[in-house]
C-alpha cells in the first residue's frame, strides 16, 4: 500500500503529503479536475488561458509580484493543463513551503484577471500558438488528436485557436470557473522531508478561508470514433505521420496491460520493436514513438515518426506489418519476463523523481480514488499474460480500426 498522509479540509479540497528522507526541496502544487475538454464551443482555450492569468494579478498581488515570489528565494513556480486538469506547482527548498503554498492558493482562488494584463496574454499566447504550428511534431500531436476525437471537446487544441482567444473577456473566465469550480474534486500535494503536522497546520493555514464550491461535472462523453486516414500538405522539411486508435479509460482493468505493450512496441528504450526496426535495421528514421494516454472515458493510442518522403509509405508498411505480429503471434514466455522487468525498471526510477511523485498523488486521487505503490503496480504487471497481451493487441491494434495521419511537403 502506497504510505502517505491526508486529510480534508471543511470546504471539501484533499491534502496530501509524502514525507522522504534526505531532501531539502520541499514540491508542492494544486491540482483541479478541469481541463480543456470542459470548454463549451466558443470557449476553446480559456481553461490553459486562465492557467496564463492567474500569473497576471490576484487581489493582493501583481504580475511582477508573483513571478518574482519564489523566484527571488531560488524556487520555482509554473503550471500546466491538459485535457482533464489544471495545475499550479511550485519547488523551493522546505523552509520557504510557507511562501509556496500562500502564493500557489492566491493565484488558484484570488485572480482579478486585470483587463490591461488581460489583452498583453493575448499576444503571448497566439506567439504560443504560432510556435507550435511551426513546430511538426506538436503539429502532428495536435491534429491527431482532432481526427481521432472528431468534433468533441477532446480533439481540440488546449491552446485554442487564434478566434477565441481574441475574443475572451474578463467575464469569461469568471463565468468559465463558476461553472467549473468544485473544491471536492482539487488536491494539494506535497513531497518533503517536513513532518506531516507541519504540512497540515500550514495548509490549513491558507486553504481554509477557501469557500467551498460544489458544481456538478457534466462531461460530454466520447463514443463516436470512426477511423480515417488523412493526407495533409506543410512545408516541412520531412513527412510526419500517426497511427492509432482509440483506447482504454484510466479505470479499466487492461490499462496496465496495455501500458505494456506500447511499451513493448514503442516505448523509450532503444530495444522497442518499431525502434529496432525502423531506426536500428533501416535508419529510416531518428526516433519513433508509441504511446498511451488514457482519460476518465476513453483513451488514446497513437504512434508518432518522422522520415524522408520516399521512405513514409516503407514505414508505415513496417508499423503495421509489427503491429499485425502482436495481433498474431503471442510473446514467449522469456519475452514477457523481460517486458515485464522493463517496465518495472522504468516505474521504479519514475517513483524517484519526486516532483513527478507529487503531480502523480494528485492526478491517482482526482482520477482513481487511490495511489497505488511501486509494489502494487509490480504486482499488477506481473499478472499480465502474454495471452491478455494477444487479445489487447487484437482489440487496439486492428488494421479496419486504424487511423493515419500523413503531413507531407506540397
Amino acid at each position: 500500500m502506497f504510505e502517505y498522509d491526508s486529510f480534508t479540509l471543511p470546504n471539501g479540497i484533499r491534502v496530501l503529503h509524502k514525507q522522504v528522507a534526505n531532501t531539502k526541496i520541499a514540491h508542492c502544487g494544486i491540482m483541479l479536475d478541469v481541463g480543456s475538454r470542459d470548454e463549451e464551443a466558443g470557449q476553446e482555450g480559456i481553461a490553459h488561458f486562465w492557467e496564463h492569468m492567474a500569473f497576471k494579478g490576484t487581489k493582493t498581488r501583481k504580475s511582477f509580484h508573483i513571478i518574482s515570489r519564489l523566484d527571488s528565494v531560488g524556487g520555482e513556480l509554473n503550471a500546466y493543463t491538459t485535457k482533464e486538469k489544471i495545475c499550479f506547482h511550485a519547488s523551493v527548498t522546505d523552509n520557504h513551503f510557507d511562501k509556496a503554498v500562500d502564493l500557489l492558493v492566491d493565484i488558484t482562488f484570488n485572480s482579478i484577471f486585470p483587463e490591461k494584463e488581460l489583452e498583453k496574454e493575448k499576444g503571448v499566447i497566439l506567439e504560443e500558438m504560432s510556435m507550435y504550428y511551426d513546430s511538426p511534431d506538436d503539429y502532428l500531436q495536435d491534429d491527431f488528436d482532432g481526427q481521432i476525437f472528431a468534433n468533441h471537446p477532446l480533439g481540440e487544441n488546449i491552446i485554442g485557436n487564434e478566434q477565441t482567444v481574441r475574443s475572451f473577456k474578463r467575464e469569461d473566465f469568471i463565468a468559465f470557473l463558476q461553472k467549473n469550480m468544485n473544491t471536492e474534486r482539487i488536491v494539494f500535494s506535497s513531497v518533503s522531508s517536513m513532518p506531516f503536522a507541519k504540512v497540515k497546520r500550514i495548509t490549513e493555514k491558507y486553504f481554509s478561508e477557501i469557500v467551498a464550491v460544489k458544481n456538478p461535472k457534466h462531461r460530454s462523453l466520447f463514443n463516436s470514433y470512426r477511423p480515417s486516414i488523412i493526407t495533409k500538405h506543410r512545408d516541412f522539411t520531412q513527412t510526419y505521420c500517426a497511427i492509432g486508435n482509440v483506447a482504454y479509460s484510466l479505470n479499466d482493468p487492461k490499462r496496465i496491460p496495455f501500458f505494456m505493450l506500447t511499451n513493448i512496441l514503442g516505448g523509450p528504450a532503444m530495444n522497442s520493436r518499431l525502434n529496432l526496426e525502423l531506426r536500428e535495421k533501416y535508419g529510416f528514421v531518428y526516433s519513433v514513438e508509441s504511446s498511451f494516454h488514457p482519460f476518465s472515458d476513453t483513451g488514446l493510442f497513437a504512434i508518432y515518426f518522422a522520415t524522408e518522403n520516399k521512405q513514409a509509405e516503407k514505414c508505415l508498411n513496417i508499423v503495421k506489418k509489427e503491429l499485425a505480429k502482436l495481433r498474431n503471434t503471442k510473446i514467449t514466455d522469456k519475452q514477457l519476463k523481460m517486458y515485464k522487468e522493463q517496465l518495472k525498471g522504468q516505474l521504479a526510477i519514475a517513483d524517484e523523481r519526486n516532483n513527478g511523485l507529487m503531480l502523480m498523488m494528485a492526478r491517482s486521487i482526482l482520477d482513481m480514488g487511490k495511489i497505488d505503490s511501486l509494489e502494487e503496480l509490480f504486482q499488477q504487471t506481473d499478472v499480465v499474460t502474454s495471452g491478455k497481451l494477444l487479445e489487447i493487441a487484437n482489440e487496439v491494434f486492428a488494421e479496419d480500426q486504424l487511423s493515419v495521419l500523413t503531413i507531407q511537403k506540397p
